[in-house]
């Protein structure tokens, strides 16, 4: 993986971790409180900042290295889809809070079926959420250097990990 890819990894990871990111909101708020196992999942995705406290980065990169050079692209990927998307979900989930309920309702009683009344009715109104999500998880893929660093196969660099190599020590 050379460090133009970092690019591909970024754009690839934010689109996924956006629609995982919207989902996980969507859930988050129309369905309250969960019970059990659930409610540390609910805890982690409702406070970003708590998120990389109850699974470190280093224990994740590590349940995730590679064994060859060509699954560090797959490998790479997939953590830094795991470690956005509670931050997305956090920007999505503070414009659903808001969100009128009775504009869905107002559409189902007109017989519009649920997932059209999500695409037609809500996600136009949690656009402006939305939107900034995948620019957030955008920008932390392309940024990110510790789980890059450890995701990465033998022989492979990304875009933070060659930027960090050319700096001086002095």
């Amino acid at each position: 993986m050379l460090a133009g890819d970092a690019g591909a990894v970024a754009l690839l990871s934010a689109t996924v971790a956006n629609r995982a990111g919207t989902l996980a909101a969507v859930a988050l708020v129309r369905f309250g409180r969960f019970q059990g196992p659930l409610a540390v999942f609910r805890h982690d995705l409702r406070s970003a900042g708590h998120a990389r406290c109850h699974i470190p980065g280093c224990r994740c990169c590590f349940c995730l290295l590679p064994s060859e050079s060509r699954a560090a692209f797959w490998t790479i990927v997939l953590a830094h889809i795991t470690f956005s998307m509670c931050y997305v979900a956090v920007v999505i989930q503070s414009r659903l809070v808001t969100f009128d309920r009775s504009l869905e309702e107002a559409a189902e009683d007109l017989g519009c079926p649920p997932l059209k009344t999500f695409m037609v009715i809500t996600l136009p109104i949690i656009l402006p959420a939305v939107v900034p999500g995948w620019m957030l998880g955008f920008t932390l893929s392309l940024d990110d250097l510790v789980i890059a660093s450890f995701t990465t196969g033998p022989g492979a660099t990304t875009l933070p990990m060659k930027i960090y190599s050319q700096v001086d020590s002095a």
